[in-house]
């Protein structure tokens, strides 16, 4: 990571991450789609899934702080050459994601009820939501580990079996939800079954392949005494990772109570929009998910040559990251505002969601445009563990713009200014943190010490 060219490095460990995250992906979308396309009860089916939506992510949110605070660390102490700290942070991560499972998993299962109807589920599609997560709840610990320690092996340069890890799981979901969900005809019932099965494969492979010794960053009984200095430093450099993960459960929240309540004062019914929101975001994950991927996949390039004072190398690599995640967000959001309906008919064959997916694509995703600039500052000041600028910048998008938008945008337009309010915020959240950025990297890389002659002449290589 100290020597190979910026841009095949890049695409070397960021491509397989895309590819793993991409196949994750299908998780949600194989579900969603089958799900959508039930005779009969597929519209409502489809928002009931959706419905649990912002759950699944905020438990998913808290292995982020091992994904996003202790594989850049890791990454950071390689480059620095301490091994016995790597591997301390690592299994300390491991510890942090089994305690993580056990307490959310139980939590959210006994709370279920009150937090789906908290969200806005309403008569027709409460029942559907509440068989999906009380089934998926089993699975938290499987969720927990595979994403979050297969940042690990791509710390270390081993993205292609972090991408395995993931294709094994989506490729039993896709392969066993048609036959959970139609040839034993358990429905929504089915399609949770079959991706906790799904879910455990893959922990599996990860954990087994984060055992072998010759690993520099491996899972050991030695290493797993908890370091509480470590575990406050995973979660001060994770924070933001949480954060950015954790606000999207509270968008769903705060979206899906706003459609329901305003779509209610019109012909159609809240229920209805809550469907269509459900295939916005689903839609919008086609855009974000790959992105998350190759940045995932140069967090850990960024860090090692941030730790090792490797200047030139790590200014290459932001614009490299900065170049690929603005022209794939930008182009897809295109294709999104000028295709809608196909989209739309994706997962679901009701008329009247098609039609109100058409209307309100555009003024949804329209914020993708300039989204990729925001990723790739993230994913940069994580790198060089810039904690709070990160956590602020992941507060923003969210939190301080979208919340507030998503109540005042509905007093004067109606359903419609729920729906705008997302692409508002993700435009001005991602012109915000390129000008903050522009003077900050220059400031961080100003106050770097020169590099020595032979990093110099290892950087050129």
């Amino acid at each position: 990571m100290g020597s190979e060219k910026i841009w095949k490095l890049c695409l070397t460990m960021g491509i397989p991450c895309v590819l793993a995250q991409v196949v994750n992906l299908l998780y949600n979308i194989v579900d969603r789609i089958y799900i959508g396309n039930m005779q009969d009860i597929g519209a409502t089916a489809l928002g009931g899934l959706g419905l649990c939506s912002p759950i699944i992510t905020l438990i998913a949110a808290f292995s982020a702080f091992v994904s996003g605070g202790g594989a850049p660390l890791a990454a950071k102490a390689l480059g620095e050459e301490n091994k016995e700290r790597a591997r301390k942070i690592l299994n300390n991560g491991f510890i942090m994601l089994v305690f993580f499972s056990v307490a959310l998993g139980l939590t959210a299962y006994f709370c279920a009820e009150p937090l789906l109807i908290f969200i806005g589920a309403g008569d027709s599609n409460f029942g559907y939501a509440y068989d999906y997560l009380s089934i998926y709840l089993i699975g938290t610990l499987f969720v927990q580990l595979t994403t979050g320690l297969s940042t690990f092996l791509t710390a270390q340069g081993k993205s292609v079996t972090a991408m395995i890890s993931v294709i094994i799981g989506a490729a039993m979901n896709i392969g066993l939800d048609p036959l959970f969900i139609f040839v034993f005809g358990m429905g929504v019932k089915g399609a949770a079954i079959a991706t906790v099965i799904s879910q455990f494969a893959s922990s599996l492979f990860v954990v087994a392949a984060l055992l072998p010794k010759k690993l520099t960053l491996r899972l050991d009984f030695a290493h797993m005494i908890p370091d509480f200095k470590i575990i406050g430093s995973i979660m001060a450099l994770g924070v933001a990772s949480f954060v950015m993960s954790a606000t999207e459960s509270v968008i769903g929240f705060v979206l899906n109570g706003r459609l329901k309540y305003y779509g209610d004062m019109t012909e159609i019914g809240g229920d209805y929009y809550v469907s269509v929101l459900t295939v916005l975001q689903s839609a919008m994950m086609l855009i974000t998910t790959p992105i998350q991927g190759f940045t995932q996949g140069v967090t850990p390039i960024l860090a090692f040559n941030y730790g090792a004072r490797h200047k030139a190398r790590l200014k290459k690599c932001y614009l490299f990251t900065l170049a690929v995640c603005f022209g794939w967000c930008a182009s897809l959001g295109i294709v999104m505002m000028s295709a809608p309906q196909i989209f739309g008919a994706m997962f679901t064959g009701d008329e009247t969601v098609i039609a109100l997916t058409k209307q309100y694509m555009p003024t949804f995703v329209f914020g993708m445009l300039v989204f990729g600039i925001q990723r790739a500052c993230q994913t940069t000041f994580v790198a060089m563990t810039q904690a709070k600028i990160s956590l602020f910048i992941a507060v923003l998008r969210k939190i301080i713009l979208l919340v507030p938008f998503a109540y005042l945008f509905p007093l004067a337009m109606g359903v419609g200014g729920v729906f705008l309010a997302e692409g508002v915020a993700d435009t001005t959240a991602a012109l915000i943190c390129g000008t903050i950025f522009f003077f900050r990297f220059r400031s961080i890389l100003g106050k770097m010490p020169p590099e020595e002659p032979a990093l110099q002449a290892g950087g050129q290589s």
